[in-house]
């Protein structure tokens, strides 16, 4: 296959994904659709990348020799490929054969759409929170912050029957068209990992991009594979950038007191439930 016969270029992060990730690819592999495939590894230490390698040699690996985090690792696959249409996919998440196939029929019919994502399911097979979602705002990111996740997730709603425009979808699963990506650019690297996902959908709503959830398209999506040996870590670099989104975007519109109040809210939650989960682990050890 040339590089100039492919429909999508699949962009995978990967960091400790074992099976998961060898799973995710033979998935990607077995789409109906041209595709090709970077992988790019955050210095895994579970042998899963040299699995791939050995497995996999149609997959380009790009390997770094420490941890950037997900936005990082993510921009240099963005940047290796050339179709007029790239997926970023999470290593632990299971495409269907016509999973991309249906995904650009869709987009097919809104040119005016920069991103699209598609129903994403929990194994139980329920869907998951977060592939639809509004944008956080001052009283939502509140909500977030207390704990209150259904503030800005759509699932509890019931399935629209047909495309639906959204404000935001997960980054577990994101299939941009080339040319939004060019005129967006990439992903704020000032993100570690999480939130990373909204800043972009904010900045292709504010470029006039519309983004387009696709109900009869489904994938499964293992959440939390990847981070189960860090769960700490994990949960502080998603205050991280609850706090960095709120700077960018939010501060401005509410009051001095609101602005002095909320980034220490975020942080005393991330210390809430880090302390929490501590305490659980204790427990699980015993």
């Amino acid at each position: 296959m040339t590089r100039q016969s492919n429909k999508v270029d699949v962009v995978i992060v990967n960091y400790n994904g074992g099976d998961l990730l060898l799973q995710a690819v033979q998935a990607v592999l077995d789409s109906r659709l041209p595709i090709r495939l970077v992988v790019v590894d955050n210095a895994s230490s579970d042998g899963s990348i040299e699995r791939l390698g050995a497995e996999y040699p149609q997959a380009q690996i790009l390997q770094n020799q420490k941890n950037l985090g997900f936005a990082t690792a993510a921009n240099q696959g963005l940047s290796a490929g050339n179709a007029d249409f790239v997926l970023l996919l999470n290593p632990d998440c299971l495409l269907q054969p016509d999973t991309l196939q249906g995904m650009l029929e869709s987009m097919a019919d809104y040119p005016d759409v920069g991103m699209a994502g598609c129903r994403i399911l929990n194994p139980d097979g329920s869907e998951q929170r977060g592939c639809r979602r509004e944008l956080p705002t001052l009283g939502s990111g509140a909500g977030k912050a207390l704990g209150r996740s259904q503030a800005m997730d759509l699932h509890r709603q019931p399935l629209p029957d047909r495309p639906q425009f959204v404000e935001a979808i997960s980054g577990a699963f994101m299939l941009l068209r080339r040319k939004a990506l060019a005129d967006v650019g990439l992903l704020d690297e000032g993100y570690f990992m999480h939130c990373e996902d909204l800043d972009w959908c904010r900045r292709f709503a504010d470029a006039g991009w519309k983004i387009l959830f696709v109900p009869d398209v489904e994938v499964v999506h293992y959440q939390g594979h990847c981070s189960k040996s860090s769960p700490v870590r994990v949960l502080w670099h998603k205050h991280r950038g609850m706090a960095r989104y709120y700077r960018k975007y939010l501060a401005g519109q509410g009051s001095l007191l609101r602005s002095i109040v909320v980034v220490p809210a975020i942080y005393l939650r991330f210390l809430m439930l880090a302390a929490r989960d501590g305490v659980h682990g204790l427990f699980r050890r015993s």
